[in-house]
């Protein structure tokens, strides 16, 4: 069975977006183009580290380029997205492994996320043999959303990407783990139930 892209070159639409309550939330990347609409599923972690190392790419090219690249400083106002997640969300499949990369002739974001794959191996060295041939296997690989973004695209998707990670519980002014809206068992409390 060959492998399936969910291509996007450009969406209409590329965002990170929840479904659920905080503290119960199911992260997902979505992209759009017309009628068509790709979800994955993928963790909090995972959404705030790309969203982070997405920024520090752009401001890289920027740098580089000395401020020549079509790349915004912040995100243009005119782009930014606060809507929803498209509805129904229906999970393609849970990401395992992201890439990013820039393409200087066009000018454009490369954001790459490949399905979770359950790899078996005896040792550290066959896991990482199993590893390499996935990664080189184009035609026969996990699932895998590929999605080329301008710079302002780019600047959107990190911008809204951070604030959806942060938009979850609040943190304990004493440990900064979560509070839970019942109340939050704090390490530097000795175990004592604070409420919200």
């Amino acid at each position: 069975m060959s492998r399936q892209v969910f291509l996007y070159d450009p969406p209409d639409r590329f965002v990170a977006g929840t479904v659920g309550l905080p503290g119960r939330r199911t992260f997902f990347l979505q992209a759009a183009a017309g009628p068509r609409v790709t979800s994955v599923a993928l963790e909090k972690t995972q959404v705030a580290a790309l969203a982070e190392r997405m920024d520090e790419l752009l401001d890289e090219v920027v740098r580089r380029s000395g401020g020549s690249a079509a790349v915004p400083a912040v995100t243009p106002t005119e782009i930014s997205d606060t809507r929803p997640l498209e509805t129904p969300v229906e999970e393609e499949f849970r990401v395992g492994t992201m890439a990013l990369a820039w393409d200087g002739e066009e000018q454009r974001m490369i954001v790459e996320a490949q399905a979770l794959v359950e790899l078996d191996a005896d040792t550290d060295e066959d896991l990482a043999e199993a590893e390499e041939r996935l990664l080189q296997d184009e035609e026969n690989g996990p699932p895998m959303l590929r999605v080329r973004l301008t710079g302002a695209q780019a600047r959107a998707f990190a911008r809204r990407a951070l604030d959806v990670v942060n938009a979850g519980r609040p943190p304990c002014p004493l440990c900064s783990l979560p509070l839970d809206p019942e109340g939050h068992v704090c390490p530097r409390q000795n175990g004592y139930r604070r409420g919200a």
